[in-house]
């Protein structure tokens, strides 16, 4: 599939279809715990498979675990039966520890079972693209010396968190490589943290580890879609193109319509209905008033906008919400 033709395909297309993150809720359909979800390849690919056959999604988007490649420098993880994994407790603290890091091989921890997990479903999936989620550089180099610590260190010890995003950019280069020699067809990178930072530090932390990565694993067949759900991706927006992913998507925190008047209108932007506040809390109702307002506030000006949710969809979303979205989706289309 040539990725980049599909992503430019997704202007001005009619009728219009949503690529929510939608991967975790497979719970639900199989009858299992998260636990049981993340300890499973088969039950991943199964689950990817599932939604795939009960939505109209524009592609199947994996679990956006932003725990994995934490776990994969050997950081503690607190796992539970029904929420996203979460790491707990940091393991470098100075750039000394940061730079005798070792960066790990490919399927240490849980990325072997991710990694086969995403080659599984696209052999079962095959009438749409198939994407699988990894954490951004800064996020998981603040993961690795603390999400607090990281922040402060961007002022007080640059040089310390320099040294691990070396690390954390040269794995997560080996790691989606690996999910593109798996036969994935791209990656939604999750960089939640660095849209806490400015404009200055999100480019030198963030966006231009980000650069590096894009370049060395974007092909014409296969694509990165930077994920921000910050609360600064205004005033970060300039630096946050010069990345080079093939799209960009972004949370419920951004007013998305504001940011579709001053996006060049050849570059897709997804999002971002309220993950939490609609899809798990929300009612079937306020769920389609909500996607039906934004398309029509957002569509009719903006064909480089594709709906989404802001962020994953969480576990326990119950699936009347979810189906909906995409009634909403499907209404407005035969509305025309």
């Amino acid at each position: 599939m040539h990725m980049n033709q599909w992503v430019q395909s997704l202007i001005g297309r009619t009728p219009r279809r949503g690529m929510p993150v939608l991967s975790f809720p497979s719970i639900s359909l199989m009858n299992i715990t998260v636990r049981e979800l993340i300890e499973s390849p088969d039950k991943q690919a199964e689950g990817m498979k599932r939604i795939a056959d009960l939505t109209d999604s524009l592609a199947s988007v994996s679990m956006m675990d932003l725990s994995v490649e934490a776990e994969a420098f050997g950081s503690a993880v607190h796992i539970s039966d029904d929420e996203v994994p979460t790491v707990t407790g940091a393991i470098i603290s100075s750039e000394e520890e940061a730079a005798s890091l070792a960066v790990p091989a490919i399927g240490a921890g849980r990325t072997g079972r991710y990694i086969k997990a995403i080659q599984k479903a696209k052999s079962l999936i095959t009438d749409r693209p198939v994407f699988a989620g990894v954490i951004g550089p800064f996020s998981l180099a603040g993961r690795l010396m603390d999400v607090s610590e990281a922040l402060v260190n961007c002022y007080d010890d640059p040089d310390f968190v320099h040294a691990a995003l070396e690390k954390t950019t040269e794995f997560l280069i080996s790691y989606i490589n690996a999910y593109k020699d798996a036969g994935a067809d791209g990656v939604v990178m999750a960089e939640p943290l660095g849209g806490l930072l400015s404009p200055r530090l999100a480019g030198e932390f963030s966006c231009d580890y980000i650069r590096r990565i894009v370049s060395a694993v974007q092909t014409d067949d296969f694509i990165l879609i930077y994920h921000n759900c910050g609360d600064n991706v205004f005033k970060q927006f300039d630096d946050i193109l010069k990345i080079g992913a093939a799209a960009y998507h972004v949370g419920n925190s951004t007013d998305i319509r504001k940011l579709l008047e001053i996006a060049p209108k050849d570059v897709v932007i997804m999002g971002n209905i309220d993950p939490a506040g609609q899809f798990l809390n929300g009612t079937p109702d306020s769920i389609y008033t909500e996607t039906t307002r934004l398309m029509q506030d957002a569509c009719e000006k903006h064909p480089n906008f594709v709906i989404s949710s802001g962020c994953d969809i969480p576990p326990k979303t119950p699936w009347e919400n979810i189906h909906a979205f995409y009634k909403a989706i499907s209404d407005y289309n035969e509305r025309g």
